[in-house]
């Protein structure tokens, strides 16, 4: 097939077998939350992630053999691209409206209760509230108990923002080496960015755990516990993620899937892996450090 007409992919049911998958997780996940302890919804969320996590492997599976036999126009490269920005648009407009929540909780509610905005409402509800970031006190502490302190940004903190930044020079390492066709190189650089991104897993859970279990700071401790959570627990997510899509983009690698000239699978996960980076960044200076 000429690389000069477009593709057009034969009729296939994975897009609606993985989009009900993944409504059968969403609704496994949501009784889980929401129900008592019964067996029921974690079979129902093992068995749909099971099955997305199969789906997806025979979706990328047929879309990597389609580029592999030459079946992809330059046309459907740039779908391909204008695919993935839109995708990390999509994510961007995720974390924004957890960000958003963070600054107008410490911008206007939280000054807002405590009467700092020019109207005393603080005697009216929480007479002796006081504002102050991170919130060690909450409004009513008989609803919500504030932590006891807070994780020092100092510490496992700035040694995973040092991770994830020297993670992203190894992944624009390993694009350059590939560019220039040393494969050796790009694997090696690889494997190097998929180890510090378990790493920051590892620190990650270690800081969670520290939180639970010494100072008091949980998704039930207040506004400030359930933001921490919310906006860190869903960036570990995507750097679980990403990992396991450096780990797929090393083993094509190491098959010789790519060329010089043709790779947009290692530069969509690179994309990825530079958009969690960024975020991360954000977090560690709105979230840990002001």
């Amino acid at each position: 097939m000429s690389t000069s007409s477009y593709y057009v992919p034969p009729q296939s049911k994975l897009p609606f077998y993985t989009s009900a998958a993944l409504f059968a997780l969403i609704i496994g996940l949501t009784l889980v939350l929401n129900t008592d302890a019964t067996v029921v919804p974690f079979v129902i969320a093992a068995i749909a992630l099971a099955c997305v996590i199969v789906l997806s492997y025979v979706w990328f599976a047929t879309v990597v053999n389609e580029s592999r036999t030459n079946l992809h126009s330059e046309q459907m490269d740039r779908s391909y691209r204008w695919g993935m920005f839109w995708f990390i648009t999509t994510e961007v407009l995720f974390f924004g409206a957890f960000f958003a929540t963070l600054f107008h909780t410490r911008l206007v509610s939280l000054p807002w209760l405590a009467g700092e905005l020019g109207r005393e409402y603080n005697t009216i509800i929480w007479e002796q509230f006081v504002y102050t970031w991170p919130l060690l006190s909450n409004p009513d502490n008989s609803l919500f108990q504030g932590p006891k302190q807070v994780i020092d940004p100092l510490g496992l903190p700035l040694v995973n923002t040092i991770l994830l930044v020297s993670s992203s020079f190894t992944v624009s390492f390993a694009h350059h080496a590939l560019k220039a066709g040393h494969r050796s190189k790009v694997a090696w650089w690889m494997l190097a960015s998929i180890i510090m991104g378990i790493i920051f897993l590892f620190f990650q859970g270690e800081e969670y755990f520290e939180a639970y279990q010494h100072y008091g700071l949980t998704l039930n401790s207040g506004i400030y516990g359930s933001t921490f959570f919310i906006l860190t627990g869903f960036h570990g997510l995507h750097v679980t993620l990403g990992t396991i899509m450096l780990t797929v983009i090393l083993i094509r690698v190491l098959r010789g899937h790519f060329t010089p000239e043709k790779h947009f699978g290692f530069e969509a996960v690179s994309w990825y892996w530079h958009f969690v980076d960024v975020v991360w960044i954000g977090l560690f200076i709105f979230v840990y450090l002001i």
